[in-house]
């Protein structure tokens, strides 16, 4: 089983995706413990769909960033990095305003892959917006 790192923090993960699509979305990594990883976003006009309403992909990518934050986080020692494998999200509300918060928890913390389930929720109210579970696969150094 994979272990948290101490080497990735929040602050390292936020200052690291600054320039990428997580960054340019504002979400935002919050806490990492064992097996655990929480994340926000907010919701602006850039995070909508043409039909007034949180766009599906803005949900899925905040779920998959913490996820895959997660992942480097519980890297095992000597592996590379991690690709998702496979993606799966089941959406039950939306957010108009606000913060949306994410909690992804590690189901499996294997070798050569690992499986995340994640919640996002409206921060204020606590409804959950989405169901999300992913399976990373781990990349280690060719020999």
């Amino acid at each position: 089983m994979s272990i948290l790192r101490e080497d990735v923090t929040p602050e390292i993960l936020n200052r690291d995706s600054k320039e990428c699509l997580p960054g340019f979305l504002g979400i935002e990594m919050l806490e990492v413990k064992q097996g655990v990883m929480t994340s926000r976003m907010p919701v602006k006009s850039l995070h909508g769909a043409i039909n007034g309403f949180l766009h599906a992909g803005s949900v899925v990518t905040l779920a998959d960033t913490t996820c895959g934050n997660a992942t480097i986080a519980h890297l095992p020692a000597g592996a590379q990095s991690f690709t998702t494998v496979e993606l799966k999200s089941n959406h039950l509300g939306t957010a108009r305003e606000g913060m949306v918060a994410c909690t992804a928890t590690a189901q499996h913390l294997g070798k050569t892959t690992q499986v995340w389930d994640a919640v996002v929720t409206d921060e204020a109210t606590g409804k959950t917006i989405a169901l999300f579970r992913c399976t990373q696969m781990i990349l280690w150094p060719k020999t």
